[in-house]
């Protein structure tokens, strides 16, 4: 096959997704406000189209070990396909579950669609780059549509304080990243991950390592992992709930999926280097995380402490520094994704008698009285949330703990498993305050969106016990994901 056209194989996905939305641009230019439904059906349909691109790669044997396009700057290997089929289902799933929402409120547009499509672009690079310069293309066409995601609701003043939050602090990151990055190129001549892993040799010195620790901790804002995620909370209250819930999810995956890629190809052969760094990073996520949720009275801001705490979790995986932690943090993953939509269709779902959104927790009293099938579904993803056995959340964190355990860092999972036990509590909180406290009256019964019922339903039975009969697929994909990612080591 001609290399160009190789080139074009491999980045099918991003090229469906940067066709479809310069044509929906067009569409939502000429036709207005009024195509707004139409121009969500044709994301999805594009999304739809991407993922069964990244799904052939990912079970196909055509490319079973990889291959790079554009002389190195963008790498296709089942690690980057299995990410991008989360993050394209992420993508679809909050374009299904946004439109009633934003409707209701007269914040519909079409341009809410096509931002989610740049985003998706932008994720699907970065778990593909293998440049320094591929890196932050990604990184950026990700987070300038994040933040004008962020304050869609440009009447509502949570929402412009949100996006501008977003903004300054994500510049900021953005320029450590950068530093971090010039540190390197200025240390090792190249911005190729193989590159500047080649250029270290067997020694890290002084200057590659403050360049190291730069892009660790850019990084680190955009997965809000301690102690970069103070913009978190604020950011998910304030921006609107469908956008809340596309930021705790699809991004998450391409930034740990970034961070993975990035640890594992540019600073393998430091592993002493870098260990210790995510292992405080990992356990600050957890009980930060967990101890800030424990005083929250709103929901989104709950979820947001607890979007925190799974971070530290996952870093547990990729601190193991094996294809057995990447793999684990691959299922971690596909299992948080589904976890943290569903328990956002659920809050989506939430209104007092005007037609409000209710997100006080105070205002869940006695929910289940009230609207009982929603805080059943409820009650599942925040006991799955909490790791609590035998629902599917539970099988996430034992992968993990085994995972460190096998790598030697038996007392990292120890401390990681009694943290979890501080989370458990905010978790049971929300439960106890839906089941047995007296009914608050403000949420009303209503018949719940049949789309967004559809997706509760379904991600509630994947959390379930229901969905350990998935772990044989599931093991087999993502110890792929964790192989492949781990692959080309040997010659770097």
């Amino acid at each position: 096959m001609p290399q160009y056209e190789l080139w074009l194989q491999l980045t099918a996905p991003e090229l469906i997704l940067s066709i479809s939305s310069l044509v929906l641009l067009l569409i939502a230019g000429f036709a207005g406000q009024k195509s707004s439904k139409l121009v969500g059906m044709l994301a999805v349909t594009a999304l739809v189209a991407s993922s069964a691109v990244a799904l052939d790669f990912l079970t196909g044997d055509g490319f079973s070990e990889g291959a790079d396009a554009f002389y190195g700057q963008y790498f296709m290997d089942r690690f980057g396909s299995f990410m991008k089929l989360l993050i394209y289902a992420a993508a679809i799933i909050t374009l299904i579950i946004s439109p009633r929402f934003l409707e209701e409120r007269k914040m519909m547009r079409p341009e809410f669609p096509v931002l989610i499509v740049f985003a998706a672009i932008g994720m699907g690079l970065m778990v593909s780059a293998t440049d320094l310069i591929s890196l932050y293309i990604g990184l950026e066409l990700n987070s300038l549509a994040a933040y004008v995601l962020a304050s869609f609701a440009r009447d509502d003043e949570r929402s412009s304080e949100a996006g501008l939050k977003y903004f300054v602090l994500g510049a900021l990151a953005s320029g450590i990243l950068l530093y971090g990055m010039s540190l390197l190129y200025g240390f090792t001549g190249t911005t190729s991950f193989i590159g500047i892993a080649n250029a270290f040799g067997d020694e890290l010195g002084n200057g590659a390592l403050f360049g190291m620790v730069f892009v660790l901790a850019g990084l680190a804002f955009k997965i809000s992992a301690v102690p970069f995620h103070m913009w978190t909370p604020d950011v998910y209250e304030g921006a609107p709930t469908p956008v809340t819930a596309f930021f705790a999810s699809a991004p998450k995956v391409a930034a740990i999926a970034l961070t993975m890629r990035v640890l594992f190809w540019c600073f393998y052969g430091f592993i002493a280097s870098w260990q210790p760094i995510i292992i405080f990073i990992a356990l600050g996520s957890i009980i930060i995380g967990a101890a800030g949720a424990i005083g929250q009275q709103n929901v989104k801001r709950l979820l947001a402490y607890s979007s925190i705490n799974n971070v530290g979790f996952l870093l547990i995986g990729i601190a193991a520094a094996s294809a057995a932690g990447a793999a684990a943090t691959s299922t971690y993953l596909l299992i948080y994704v589904a976890m943290t939509l569903g328990a956002f269709a659920c809050v989506m779902e939430l209104r007092d008698a005007n037609g409000n959104a209710v997100e006080s927790l105070d205002a869940l009293a006695g929910l289940s009285k009230v609207r009982p099938g929603i805080a059943a579904a409820l009650a599942i993803f925040m006991f799955s949330l909490a790791g609590i056995p035998p629902l599917y959340g539970f099988w996430g964190k034992a992968l993990v703990f085994s995972a460190a355990v096998e790598a030697g860092l038996l007392p990292l999972a120890a401390i990681g498993i009694a943290a979890s036990v501080i989370g458990a509590f905010y978790y049971l909180k929300v439960i106890k305050v839906m089941y047995f406290d007296d009914v608050s009256g403000i949420v009303v019964a209503e018949r719940i969106a049949p789309e967004r019922l559809a997706i509760i339903i379904l991600t509630a039975l994947f959390v379930s016990p229901l969905g350990f009969f998935l772990n044989g697929v599931i093991a087999t994909y993502s110890d792929q994901a964790g192989t492949a990612l781990t692959y080309f080591l040997s010659f770097a």
